[in-house]
């Protein structure tokens, strides 16, 4: 799946867990802009590893802080 495709799929996860209604750029990011708390970061991640049936380690979501990141992670994850 090419990185359009897939930021494309990860949009449609993000849209419950963005309460506020933020406009998403690669530069957002979940922390800061999105305002995740630890759990919604969680509950996002199991719903991103479900999705593209792929394992994002604790190592691996400690070095993503932005949307374009997480992306560029789940297409790299994904082979």
């Amino acid at each position: 799946m090419d990185r359009a495709a897939t930021a494309d799929k990860i949009a449609a996860l993000i849209e419950p867990f963005n309460k506020k209604g933020i406009e998403i750029t690669d530069a957002s990011t979940f922390a800061g802009d999105l305002e995740f708390d630890s759990l919604t970061v969680m509950d996002f991640v199991a719903a991103i590893e479900d999705e593209f049936d792929i394992i994002i380690t604790m190592n691996q979501q400690a070095e993503i802080e932005s949307y374009g990141q997480l992306i560029d992670a789940v297409v790299k994850l994904q082979g």
